[in-house]
């Protein structure tokens, strides 16, 4: 494998490679000539679409050596976490479909079961390779199912418990499998932690070493090291392994991510995941100079905060540029904890931290939150710890598509008791949720907000803890009444112009909070208006659903006001512009107007002056 200095766009062995099978019949050197063109392909069409370009570069030799090897889709290869699959995609039937890669209706930029028969688990969250295979590998030997079964699992996902548990179940049952762990020295940040330092004493012992690793103590015959790159010898090992393996058998294949591609290699994130660039000279794609994003804000927040307040530390799970925490760690190094991809534990972890006195905020993607819920609940709710979650990418994501939503936090945390959750609607008020959450000293408290840039307001130059279970009116009105949590409020003020232009009087009011309600102010808007209207970037059973709850008990359900919930749609949404995606769901302005317009319409709520008003819009 040489660097790739300059476009070469011919790619006649590829051309030829419709399917796997059609690796089998090739000699190795033939196969040489095909991984450098797919490398050159993948990073062409990666080029065109942005995507996760590093890693797969890292597997492009493991990739072809093992649809070589194997007998995919018979046997059965899973990749944890499926941004390492783009080249197994081009082999397998999709290298047209690339073109499409993450956009409205193409292909996933994750393994998916209904794209390919070559994908039989989907994959988007780490770590859970081993647990599946093993999975298959059972129903193998119960009569379901035949063949091999494969697992491809970062170093950096080794980071996680549930790797361990899956290794510690497969080295008991003695199931034939075969795991390989691609040991890059990264996930999205480098790897951490002591199971990293292992794998480094392995690599430089070398291959002849006599000493036992850690897979061979819990019940893994282990190869390696061996160069991912040096596709002649993975053959060789994974030929021999097929023939000779009675057991689970781990393969340890050192790579470096961005392989082969001199931007990526030199980039600190080697390229992990890239807007559209420049082939040739790896320059990304300029964005327009745009106001700052959400993800900054908070981290330059918390650092100010952090600057005045030395109990405030903070944990990141193998995230820390995308949480923003990379910027915190450069004023406070001391206090920021990368605890490697490791959910559960950072949860634990820090409700360590608070029960010992200290202020922890956890900065974890709404998405993966979700793996430590029993933590959440359990040794934070129960014992009231005040914990500050930071919960990035709520609502809708775009190209990473229904893996990657924030839709279900709001549900989870608010049906919880003693916790507090927040909603920012604009950058200037996630400053003062930071502030908020770090004067909150009575249990949990959470605070969401999106990916992606602000809506330009002014940033206070200190953030202000706000009064807890307080929100605040925008714009008073006498018909409708929207009620916003979330950054779904310029949406909001949008649909109040349009009813506005239809004669309707509208007002609009930011909730702030979905746990504990504003009591006062929901009545009174469900009081004073012919209908309510709340809007949330949440799935079914938010903060719309506590609203309800909450009107039901007081008596006011009873037939004297039109009310609906604007959620996220009860469905996975597929990836695709955010915009569209929200537009789709019904939570754009023209969306949120049409609905409350309509509840109004069907009703016929408020008397005959808005039955005459309305009477004229129509």
């Amino acid at each position: 494998m040489g660097i790739i200095s300059k476009t070469v766009t011919s790619t006649p062995r590829l051309d030829a490679i419709c399917g796997p099978q059609d690796l089998r019949h090739l000699s190795d050197a033939d196969l040489a000539e095909v991984a450098d063109e797919l490398r050159r392909d993948t990073i062409a069409k990666v080029a065109a679409t942005g995507g996760h370009l590093g890693s797969t570069l890292g597997v492009i030799e493991l990739t072809v050596a093992i649809h070589a090897v194997f007998d995919t889709p018979h046997d059965t290869l899973i990749w944890d976490v499926g941004h390492q699959a783009y080249a197994h995609k081009i082999l397998t039937g999709r290298r047209e479909a690339m073109a499409t890669l993450r956009q409205d209706g193409g292909i996933s930029g994750f393994t998916k079961r209904s794209e390919s028969a070559y994908d039989p688990f989907g994959a988007a969250h780490s770590s859970t390779s081993i647990s599946a295979s093993l999975g298959f590998a059972v129903a193998r030997d119960l009569g379901f199912g035949t063949g091999d079964v494969i697992a491809v699992i970062g170093d950096g996902a080794m980071s996680a418990g549930m790797a361990y548990e899956a290794m510690n179940n497969a080295g008991a049952l003695g199931k034939r499998m075969f795991v390989i762990l691609n040991d890059n020295e990264m996930s999205i940040s480098p790897s951490v932690g002591a199971f990293s330092t292992h794998l480094t004493a392995r690599r430089a012992l070398g291959a002849l070493t006599s000493e036992c690793s850690l897979f061979e103590h819990m019940g893994f015959d282990y190869v390696g090291p061996v160069d991912g790159h040096d596709l002649g010898a993975l053959l060789a090992i994974l030929r021999m392994l097929r023939e000779t393996a009675d057991g689970p058998v781990l393969i340890h294949a050192v790579t470096r991510k961005g392989a082969g591609y001199a931007p990526a290699e030199t980039s600190a994130d080697k390229y992990h995941g890239v807007s559209s660039f420049d082939a040739v000279t790896g320059t990304l794609a300029k964005s327009k100079p745009g106001t700052p994003a959400y993800t900054k804000v908070f981290a330059l927040a918390l650092a100010d905060e952090a600057d005045r307040d030395p109990a405030i530390v903070a944990i990141t799970a193998a995230m820390a540029s995308g949480t923003g925490l990379d910027q915190f760690a450069r004023r406070h190094p001391e206090r920021t904890f990368d605890v490697g991809i490791a959910e559960q534990h950072a949860v634990t972890f820090a409700a360590g931290l608070a029960a010992a006195g200290m202020k922890p905020f956890c900065a974890i993607y709404s998405t993966f939150l979700q793996r430590a819920y029993d933590q959440i609940v359990h040794d934070v709710a129960i014992q009231n710890l005040p914990v500050r979650f930071a919960i990035d990418r709520a609502g809708l994501v775009g190209a990473d598509g229904p893996t990657h939503a924030g839709a279900f936090d709001i549900a989870y945390l608010a049906n919880l008791p003693g916790f507090t959750v927040m909603a920012a609607a604009d950058e200037a008020e996630l400053v003062h949720m930071v502030a908020t959450a770090a004067a909150h000293d009575t249990g949990p408290i959470a605070f969401r907000f999106p990916r992606g840039e602000g809506t330009g307001v002014a940033l206070p130059e200190r953030g202000q803890a706000l009064e807890i279970g307080k929100g605040r009116i925008l714009r008073e009105g006498r018909d409708i009444a929207l009620l916003s949590l979330g950054t779904r409020l310029s949406e909001c003020l949008l649909a109040a112009d349009l009813l506005k232009a239809r004669g309707l009087s509208v007002s609009v009011a930011d909730a702030r909070f979905a746990k504990p309600l504003d009591t006062l102010l929901i009545e009174s808007l469900a009081a004073d208006h012919a209908a309510l209207v709340t809007v949330e970037e949440g799935a079914v059973g938010g903060f719309g659903a506590h609203v309800l709850h909450h009107l039901a008990a007081q008596g006011m359900l009873d037939g004297s006001f039109a009310i609906r919930t604007l959620t996220l749609p009860d469905r996975f949404e597929p990836q695709a512009n955010p915009r569209d995606m929200y537009e789709r769901s019904g939570l754009t302005a023209a969306g949120i107007a049409r609905s409350a317009f309509a509840a109004t319409e069907k009703n016929g709520h408020g008397g005959p002056a808005l039955r005459n008003r309305m009477a004229k819009a129509l």
